[in-house]
């Protein structure tokens, strides 16, 4: 198992079953997806670890705010507020992450031209936002409960509501992908690819709790999702399982 360096002398060890398995065909796209040879490993290169970089100029005033940013209108739908910290394996946060969100509609529709499911579009709502994380590492952006929706990978296959986070870092390999799923969620436990995730422990970091104290009275409730770059309990990512 490899471990990552503290810097200071110490190590935390990876944990790869806290992954999503390559391999699961309940997943069906999973199966000419997954690897069917032995990995290599390949060093970094220069351009990987330097370059390019975002620069903090591209954040637009109403980027958090995925209710009102694409139209100025209001959104459809339950208005919620999302907000966590971004951390590394010793629960320091990590600023200046750029991280970047898309979702369904309130309908569990997408607004993407190849988009197959017959539910209306918001013609107030285009699902993406971002939001560059504090010194500390906490950040926060408004938007819509996304609906649930069916996806063609069985019978009656139905995704639970989820919205889609890309973390990205100060360089062009730090960029890692997952998903957040909503407390009480009885879709959670019946899809294939949250099924793919065979720790339950590594499920629940994915679900993101009710967070009363934040709620925004008469206006819109409040969910805690927070990220964890590295180490045995880090976040479930679909992309580079080693973090950051």
């Amino acid at each position: 198992m490899t471990e990552h360096s503290t810097g200071k002398g110490g190590f935390v060890a990876r944990d790869r079953d806290w992954h999503p398995a390559p391999y699961h065909p309940p997943y069906k796209t999973s199966v000419k997806r997954a690897p069917q040879a032995a990995l290599l490993s390949f060093p970094t290169t220069a351009s990987e670890i330097t370059g390019p970089t975002f620069g903090h100029g591209i954040i637009g005033p109403q980027d958090n705010d995925l209710i009102h940013n694409f139209t100025g209108e209001s959104a459809i739908g339950p208005r919620i507020v999302v907000h966590g910290r971004v951390q590394d394996e010793f629960g320091r946060g990590v600023g200046g992450a750029l991280v970047e969100v898309w979702q369904a509609n309130a309908g569990g529709r997408y607004r993407h031209r190849k988009e197959g499911y017959v539910a209306a579009l918001d013609p107030n709502f285009g699902g993406c936002g971002r939001v560059i994380t504090d010194a500390d590492g906490f950040y926060e952006f408004r938007t819509i409960m996304p609906g649930a929706y069916p996806w063609p990978n069985g019978m009656n296959d139905w995704r639970p509501a989820h919205i889609h986070f890309s973390v990205f870092g100060h360089s062009f390999a730090q960029r890692l992908i997952t998903q957040m799923y909503f407390e009480g969620d009885p879709l959670i436990s019946l899809c294939p690819i949250v099924g793919s995730i065979q720790n339950p422990d590594a499920v629940k970091a994915l679900i993101a709790p009710l967070d009363k104290a934040r709620t925004v009275p008469m206006d819109a409730l409040a969910y805690k999702f927070d990220i964890v770059l590295r180490g045995r309990r880090q976040t479930a990512f679909e992309t580079r399982p080693e973090g950051l």
